[in-house]
């Protein structure tokens, strides 16, 4: 492989890697070569994702990006980064009307704030290294949103933006600031749907549905030095489902 496509001299942090596609993500990174650092709040799960990551190079923290005082703690012992993936998220489904003050909160929170905050301080402390490369995994619903997903799509239109001004005020050191935007990703989260149901929502989507790999080697991209020239970007990989 050309040495350009590889992360062997990189540092990179994966937050939501205890499971579906931040896990995945962790695990090819580590295969390009990189220093990983899992982040996740369940710890069953995410230390057997850092038993399956290779390399002697790795670090594992358990924590809720949802709280401040961990996001401080962490940082501060945290070496200094080559490339911050962002992965941590989750789904509110509630028609508009019987949307909650509480949900609201819980939805942005989680999907907006945490990462937020948690840039802000690696920023201020400097751990984002020159030449870095920061990746929101954002959400092909917050380019075609749907009934019912108001909260989701939200919180995610809103790191859309801030992304893109993030790149805007970081190039000065050449940080790189994009998002990926996931279509349908098979895990095992749609095990309670029919796979009749499945298989018709699929077939609505020129190239079906995706798998894991296909995001986390989108990020491996973004995240190499091949990527070197893009930023503020939104790279789409849904199959076809944004324009279907």
């Amino acid at each position: 492989m050309n040495s350009e496509f590889l992360l062997n001299t990189k540092t990179v942090l994966v937050t939501g890697a205890s499971s579906g596609i931040g896990k995945q993500i962790a695990l090819r990174c580590s295969e390009a070569g990189c220093s990983s650092i899992v982040i996740g709040r369940n710890e069953d799960r995410l230390n057997n994702v850092y038993q399956a990551l290779e390399g002697d190079n790795k670090l594992k923290f358990i924590c809720d990006l949802s709280d401040e005082k961990e996001i401080v703690a962490l940082v501060s012992s945290l070496p200094p980064l080559d490339g911050v993936v962002l992965c941590a998220g989750m789904v509110k489904t509630s028609p508009v009307k019987y949307n909650s003050r509480a949900g609201v909160e819980e939805v942005f929170k989680t999907n907006t704030f945490s990462n937020i905050t948690l840039l802000q301080y690696l920023l201020r402390q400097n751990k984002i290294n020159k030449g870095a490369s920061v990746i929101f995994i954002s959400s092909v619903a917050s380019l075609k949103p749907y009934k019912g997903n108001s909260l989701y799509s939200a919180s995610k239109g809103a790191i859309n933006s801030f992304a893109k001004v993030m790149a805007l005020e970081c190039g000065v050191k050449s940080i790189r600031v994009n998002c990926i935007h996931p279509g349908i990703i098979r895990t095992k989260s749609e095990s309670n749907f029919s796979e009749e149901d499945m298989a018709k929502q699929a077939a609505m989507i020129p190239l079906g549905f995706g798998t894991p790999d296909d995001i986390a080697y989108g990020c491996i991209y973004l995240l190499s030095d091949a990527g070197r020239w893009i930023t503020g970007t939104d790279l789409i990989i849904d199959g076809g489902q944004a324009i279907s």
